[in-house]
């Protein structure tokens, strides 16, 4: 017989409550044919609470001595409670990243803006210093003035 340790759905409608228990693979996940109860799961609670997810880790240990395969989910669980070692992140496929086309779009767009501001500060100095020299030349006249 292939058991499993799976979660059974208790609880009100959108107010979820799982037991983790020990049961026949073949059976379904609420069918009540469960070998035994090894746990709580309670996702209404906050994620960093003691009361989310309680496990009776000798009788999980005892039932995966004997052969029982953890789903998923549970499997998370063990791993949290340190009973097994965590499965490790699968590498990112490079589906998620922006198309070749989708970065040239972008780089010439950040050309064109760099472009621009290099536009609008150099007529920026230019006016500064066209508005500076005038200023100075009214000075340098007095200062011819007054050396008469």
């Amino acid at each position: 017989m292939a058991t499993v340790i799976r979660l059974a759905r208790f609880g009100a409608k959108k107010r979820p409550y799982y037991h983790v228990v020990v049961t026949d693979s073949r059976n379904a996940r609420n069918s009540g044919n469960v070998l035994d109860t090894v746990g709580k799961y309670d996702p209404m609670q906050p994620k960093g609470s003691e009361k989310r997810v309680v496990l009776k880790i000798d009788a999980v240990k005892e039932w995966m001595a004997k052969g029982a395969k953890p789903s998923d989910r549970v499997y998370k669980f063990l791993a949290n409670a340190g009973l097994v070692e965590k499965k490790p992140v699968p590498v990112q496929t490079k589906k998620h990243l922006q198309s070749e086309k989708t970065l040239m779009k972008i780089k010439d767009k950040q050309e064109k803006l760099a472009k621009i501001a290099e536009e609008k500060a150099a007529a920026e100095a230019a006016a500064k210093a066209a508005a500076e020299a005038p200023a100075e030349e009214p000075a340098a006249e007095t200062t011819e003035a007054v050396a008469e």
